[in-house]
């Protein structure tokens, strides 16, 4: 006798992986694009625009219409963000082995999830329970204060000192990653419509060039606190958008125009993904 499973079609672990993934770059995206689109109205000089972080564009997403039902989107999203990150780690989807090198990467992509995971769950909290996220203030001194007791061991600067170097050369990487091609490997573009694969590729190009000039000013932060010993030194992305409204409203516009790019990717490579492995 033919059962009422066997006739309904089953999903796979792997696809239900895959959907988790595509969900999770949509969520990203739309975090990147909240921001971008904040920064970009600050430096304008336009009604409802400032420098923010991730957590304060999430806040942001809260007071749309209809936000508390966009906010639980986005903490799912995080969240299948998070479990593709460790998928990528755990199963090795792209490939990189088991020596040094591709362990690192590996842990690259386990410390990539977890980065996403209080965002996703400061979302999910405030989504579920209609409060704030949470204060600026409060994260910069959590941060801080972690910090600070850091710099209060023996090793404490140089551990600091080479915490900032490591966010340097990750947002070096994102630009050689822009400018290399290599972001490109992970949309299938030959599913794009022709003409639209060039500017797919240009506005990849900008978004992961802005991404890492912030990552770099971040880890500027950090050695900056490292060097004098002063955990207040410590910023995160609001931070790095304040010093680059320093530098003329410009300058911020042009990279939170490109953050705005980085995010259209995004949701783009959730449109289109070259998912590996799964």
């Amino acid at each position: 006798m033919t059962s009422i499973s066997s006739v309904l079609p089953q999903a796979s672990p792997s696809q239900g992986i895959r959907t988790l993934a595509r969900f999770g770059f949509a969520a990203k995206g739309a975090v990147y694009i909240t921001m971008g689109i904040l920064a970009l109205l600050a430096a304008t000089g336009m009604r409802g625009g400032k420098t923010a972080d991730k957590q304060q564009a999430v806040q942001t997403i809260q007071d749309l219409p209809m936000g508390r039902f966009l906010l639980g989107l986005i903490a799912l999203g995080l969240a299948g963000y998070v479990i593709w990150r460790f998928t990528q780690a755990l199963r090795d989807t792209e490939n990189k082995g088991h020596g040094a090198k591709g362990i690192a990467r590996r842990i690259g992509y386990a410390a990539s999830g977890l980065f996403y995971v209080a965002l996703a769950f400061y979302a999910g909290k405030a989504a579920w329970q209609n409060t704030a996220v949470s204060s600026s203030g409060g994260r910069g001194n959590s941060k801080q204060s972690m910090v600070a007791t850091l710099l209060e061991q023996s090793y404490g600067p140089w551990l600091v000192g080479a915490i900032g170097l490591f966010i340097i050369g990750t947002g070096i990487y994102q630009i050689w990653r822009a400018y290399s091609g290599k972001f490109a490997k992970h949309v299938n573009s030959s599913q794009l419509p022709a003409n639209q694969q060039q500017i797919v590729y240009r506005t990849g190009q900008v978004g992961y060039t802005a991404r890492g000039i912030v990552m770099a000013i971040i880890g500027y932060f950090f050695v900056q606190a490292a060097r004098h010993s002063n955990a207040s030194e410590v910023n995160d992305t609001e931070g790095a958008f304040d010093l680059l409204s320093s530098m003329g409203p410009g300058v911020l516009g042009i990279v939170a125009l490109g953050l705005v790019g980085y995010g259209v990717y995004q949701v783009v490579q959730a449109k289109y993904p070259v998912l590996n492995g799964v």
